[in-house]
């Protein structure tokens, strides 16, 4: 059996220029003619390597939420709910106004953006900002269990919150407004938690 024809490009970096036009144009916003100029891939070697546009955004969605997303993973290893609500939001504002990359967030922007068309891509994103928040709820658990949230919060109520602030600050974000702004929203949020 004859081997596939080895990739003749460098998939970090067509997945880093996919990456900043997905984010900066959404998933619908974003045209194959888009992909070929951003990656110099032509749209049959877009098809080839990834199957389809989808296929190619769901790499894109994977190197986003290991890179982008990481802050996240290291805000659950905080020793203090307060730490990692502070670590989670701050994680937020800097991910969201980076000077090198678009502004406001690739999961919410694409969500925002996909039509009626995307139902599949929407879910898609749903589904990962899921995942996302139950690595929050599985650390609020285990606060709730360790004492470090008081027993009569729902640590899913909690998360959600959490995430709504995160949504918020990325719409922000998106809008126009700078690193320094989001960071005073977050310090106000953190002056006192609801459940304090």
């Amino acid at each position: 059996m004859a081997a596939g024809r080895p990739r003749e490009f460098d998939l970090d970096r067509v997945l880093g220029s996919a990456l900043d036009v997905f984010w900066a144009k959404g998933y619908e916003g974003t045209t194959m003619a888009d992909l070929s100029t951003a990656t110099g891939l032509k749209p049959g070697s877009v098809y080839a390597a990834f199957g389809s546009k989808a296929g190619l955004f769901a790499q894109v969605l994977d190197r986003y939420e290991d890179s982008v997303f990481r802050y996240a993973r290291d805000a659950i290893q905080e020793p203090t709910v307060r730490e990692v609500i502070r670590h989670w939001l701050e994680g937020v504002a800097r991910a969201t106004t980076g000077p090198d990359t678009p502004p406001g967030c690739l999961l919410v922007h694409g969500a925002l953006a996909a039509g009626d068309g995307a139902a599949s891509i929407r879910a898609e994103l749903a589904g990962r900002r899921d995942r996302g928040e139950q690595f929050l709820v599985a650390r609020l658990e285990r606060a709730r269990a360790e004492g470090d949230l008081p027993a009569s919060v729902d640590p899913r109520a909690a998360a959600g919150y959490v995430f709504a602030l995160s949504s918020g600050l990325a719409v922000e974000a998106a809008g126009g407004a700078d690193r320094g702004r989001l960071l005073r929203t977050v310090e106000l949020t953190l002056h006192r938690l609801p459940w304090e």
